[in-house]
């Protein structure tokens, strides 16, 4: 039984799958999109995520660690030079599968592996506002809004009695 283990092994040794991957993220990182099976490229998408993460962080302990996944050299410049860069603001999801048509020899799924901020299709999307984490803790916030809002209500009834006190003794003083 599986239990627990959520590699895929694509039906290949362990030597032979780190090689695969690493040659494929290098040929995505200088390419930006690549065609490969339905399977390598979910495979690929989680070998080579963490390593654009790794490269917004410009260190030399960095750099040595991609280095280690990629094993060439054109790729690390290239990931920690262009890639990073337009990434920067990114919280991740780097890259996006697109299907395509089954393979006519094997019919094996195919699909598109791309990095999204390369894609000309889509075209410049529009920078979205940072989205508001669902997290349990998030409701200081609109118990704060919730204090105000009364506050402001009082305030502003306080103002209304104010003048309405003002205007009380002029009235009274004409009528005399």
């Amino acid at each position: 039984m599986r239990h627990g283990k959520k590699v895929n092994h694509l039906g290949r040794t362990d030597s032979h799958r780190k090689a695969m991957l690493a040659n494929m993220a290098t040929s995505l990182i200088k390419h930006k999109r690549i065609t490969t099976t339905l399977a390598k490229a979910k495979a690929l998408r989680q070998y080579v995520e963490p390593l654009i993460t790794k490269s917004k962080n410009d260190t030399t302990h960095s750099r040595r660690t991609v280095f280690a996944y990629l094993k060439d050299k054109d790729a690390v410049t290239i990931l920690f030079r262009e890639i990073s860069e337009k990434v920067a603001t990114r919280p991740g999801g780097y890259t996006r599968i697109i299907k395509m048509e089954n393979r006519l020899g094997d019919n094996a799924e195919m699909a598109f592996v791309e990095l999204v901020d390369y894609n000309e299709v889509y075209g410049a999307t529009a920078k979205t506002e940072k989205k508001s984490t669902r997290r349990r803790g998030s409701s200081k916030k609109k118990a704060v809004e919730s204090v105000e809002a009364p506050i402001e209500a009082a305030e502003e009834v306080n103002a209304e009695e104010a003048e309405t006190t003002e205007e009380a003794p002029s009235t009274e003083e004409k009528k005399d």
